[in-house]
């Protein structure tokens, strides 16, 4: 009977603990927000904490041509996209998660007349894939969208007739709502939000962004061809009591909209462009940077709430491009120069700031109570979350980190300008393909 008694206990206790994911859907893993669980008091995921070209590597591999795309990883396979650096090739690459082998390499689009990146910071193949048992969504923006079969690399259905010029190349990922896969277009000429069956890719809804423009020359056009009306960021979906709402930022302004059928429920004016980073939610505030600030904002409003709802606002070192983390009620994020800036999540207080040096476009993640920061040098800086700044580790790999990382049960999946890694806590994991 005692036994019995044991195991009806066990059953309970394991039902309500916060298990880490295996798996990494989508840009910013499981949850949209850089955690390994659901829950900050999570149990131990098991991620390395020392690593280097000689230590804890299990696996290496070569990836071809140029992408910043994030991979995702379900079961044994990680997906991640690429395309030639010119802009007129576009592939999906399906990588053994056990051994690393690349078994897809698949190409989809191709481009005749593919605009010039002009920079460095971008990629023809940045937004990140989302996957799913049996599916896997590419995205490259105007450039192409596709829903591949994950047994074979076939496509299932596929757009590539959606407007937008990117100009600088596309970045926003695609994510999967219910049977909604959801695209953020924005663009130097149209600027729009729109949702796919995600079975068909056939259009559900679209609805076009609503800012005021104020970038208009003497002859009436927009300056620098519109550059400054693109953006890049993620959309982040919340449920709140029942009621969804996605939170997504764009040039000159941020927005909320219901992801069900794409109306817009309110927006908050700013004077910005190129916004990137993906946006967080606590008790009632939705977390969102524009581009120089980050703004704390009341989810109850409707319409314009510029003047009203907004609760608090930070201006220092604001990251610009890697998206913020939210651990206990604290958030952290880096500047492109490497400034960690802590902060309460509820009042806008500054925490504390620490200079972790390097670049930083990639977005961190968190797992047990550690944040790991990835720059654009190769280095990898490994903090302990709380109200005092704290090193644990130094990591470098020979190239730097444009994409931020994924994590497939105890490994760190981490894609560099050039090669994909499985790290991982192993005395024999040094073998590299």
């Amino acid at each position: 009977m005692y036994k019995h008694m044991f195991w009806i206990i066990l059953l309970v206790v394991v039902s309500v603990l916060p298990l880490a994911r295996a798996d990494w859907p989508e840009f910013r893993g499981p949850f949209g927000n850089g955690h390994v669980s659901a829950s900050d008091k999570q149990i131990a995921a098991g991620l390395p904490l020392k690593w280097s070209e000689t230590e804890n590597v299990k696996w290496k591999t070569e990836i071809p041509h140029k992408g910043w795309s994030t991979p995702v990883a379900m079961g044994s396979q990680i997906w991640l996209t690429t395309a030639n650096t010119n802009g007129s090739a576009y592939f999906a690459i399906c990588v053994d998660a056990a051994t690393g082998k690349i078994i897809f390499n698949e190409k989809l689009f191709q481009s005749s007349n593919p605009e010039p990146l002009g920079n460095n910071v971008n990629s023809y193949a940045s937004p990140s894939p989302a996957i799913e048992p049996g599916r896997v969504y590419v995205h490259f923006g105007s450039y192409g969208t596709a829903c591949l079969d994950t047994s074979n690399a076939k496509i299932i259905w596929q757009r590539t007739e959606l407007p937008c010029r990117h100009f600088r190349g596309p970045g926003s990922s695609v994510i999967i709502f219910n049977n909604l896969l959801i695209l953020t277009m924005d663009g130097i000429d149209v600027q729009y939000m729109m949702a796919l069956d995600k079975q068909s890719g056939k259009t559900v809804w679209k609805t076009d962004r609503t800012a005021e423009w104020n970038d208009l020359d003497a002859d009436g056009k927009p300056k620098m061809d519109g550059d400054f009306r693109k953006a890049y960021s993620t959309p982040f979906i919340v449920d709140i009591t029942g009621k969804c709402q996605m939170f997504s930022p764009a040039s000159k302004a941020i927005y909320s909209y219901d992801p069900t059928t794409g109306k817009e429920l309110w927006k908050i004016g700013h004077d910005t462009f190129s916004t990137a980073a993906r946006p967080l939610y606590l008790n009632g505030l939705a977390l969102m940077i524009t581009g120089n600030e980050l703004l704390g904002i009341k989810i109850d409003g409707r319409g314009d709430v510029s003047k009203t709802h907004v609760v608090w606002r930070f201006k220092h070192a604001v990251s610009r491009m890697s998206s913020p983390i939210l651990v206990d009620e604290l958030i952290y994020m880096v500047s492109g120069d490497g400034t960690v800036t802590c902060i309460e999540a509820m009042t806008g207080k500054l925490v504390w700031q620490e200079r972790i040096r390097s670049n930083y476009y990639a977005s961190p993640i968190y797992a047990d109570g550690r944040i790991y920061f990835f720059s654009t040098t190769g280095k990898a800086t490994v903090i302990k979350a709380g109200r005092t700044f704290e090193l644990l580790a130094t990591n470098v790999l020979d190239e730097g980190f444009m994409a931020s990382p994924a994590v497939l049960g105890r490994s760190l999946i981490l894609r560099t300008k050039t090669h994909l890694y499985c790290i991982e806590e192993s005395a024999d994991s040094t073998t590299k393909n």
